[in-house]
């Protein structure tokens, strides 16, 4: 993939900041109070058409549920993030969600390590 401009990246950073916020005023409404949903990071294409939001999503098992009913909430959500942007950029792109499991891959990483040293697995340091 092609590294982003300097451009790419200050639009990405605030649809960010600002989808942040949105989430925060209407998630509750798209998926539930309980569920915790944060931004991780946004890429948008170079012709500024499209922005790809990843998201961390908490307290729930099935994450795939959450992200499939913020798609169907697409345009509400994108209204929400229009509204907040519209004096700062030329055209709203489209928005699409990702799942960002960074997070629970170190953990995962993190669990393993663990489990490795307590079963005495690592080795000696002196080796």
């Amino acid at each position: 993939m092609k590294k982003e401009n300097k451009r790419q990246q200050q639009m990405g950073e605030l649809i960010r900041r600002e989808f942040s916020v949105v989430l925060r005023e209407i998630g509750g409404y798209v998926y539930g109070h309980d569920i915790m949903v944060t931004v991780t990071q946004v890429k948008v294409t170079a012709d500024f058409g499209l922005a790809k939001i990843y998201l961390s999503i908490f307290n729930t098992e099935n994450k795939q549920a959450v992200l499939l009913m913020m798609e169907r909430e697409t345009s509400r959500l994108k209204a929400g993030l229009a509204t907040r942007v519209r004096k700062k950029v030329r055209r709203m792109p489209n928005i699409n969600f990702y799942i960002d499991e960074t997070l629970d891959e170190m953990y995962r990483v993190s669990d393993l390590f663990q489990r490795l040293e307590k079963e005495n697995q690592m080795g000696n340091e002196e080796e």
